[in-house]
């Protein structure tokens, strides 16, 4: 969905048409999902938050201001979303279920997972920050700028940690 599409579809959330929300919903839940998650490192948690978020999103569709990029705008909410949970639960320390988002293809069940394995295993040798940003940039299809705005960090320490977890995901995996 590009600006203008998610504009006009805001719109329609801000003159109670649910059909907005849907192409939202169809369109985005699973980037709200994989931000929730990588904070929040659990299945039921983030689709918790999830579900919040796109019942805010339709009590402050409002808010919305064109031009600052929406998709940094929707990340932004559900990072700070799956933070307050975390503030409020104190959950800190949680992990995730290991078949989650198995990808489909035509490789076997066991093939599948030990691929899903390792990749895990290599993301768990970032540090917390390099992961949500790898996951911001790579899911996210965000900007370094956007990245930044959303982290609230300076830019060039973004894309430096980004090309750093690039590098130690490909010692781990090769």
């Amino acid at each position: 969905m590009n600006d203008q599409q998610f504009q006009e579809n805001i719109g329609r959330i801000c003159k109670n048409d649910q059909e907005g929300l849907r192409m939202i919903y169809e369109d985005y839940c699973a980037l709200v999902y994989s931000v929730t998650t990588e904070i929040l490192h659990n299945r039921e948690d983030a689709e918790d938050v999830t579900s919040e978020f796109f019942i805010r999103l339709w009590d402050i569709a409002h808010t919305y201001r064109p031009g600052k990029g929406h998709r940094a705008w929707m990340i932004t909410i559900a990072h700070n979303m799956a933070i307050d949970y975390l503030r409020k639960h104190k959950k800190e320390n949680r992990t995730g279920d290991i078949l989650d988002n198995l990808q489909s293809g035509k490789s076997s069940m066991e093939e599948r997972l030990c691929h899903k394995l390792s990749l895990e295993q290599a993301l768990a040798t970032l540090k917390e920050e390099e992961r949500q940003i790898v996951n911001l940039k790579i899911m996210g299809e965000l900007t370094f700028r956007e990245i930044a705005s959303v982290l609230k960090k300076p830019q060039g320490t973004v894309a430096w940690l980004y090309r750093s977890a690039i590098g130690k995901l490909k010692e781990v995996l090769l």
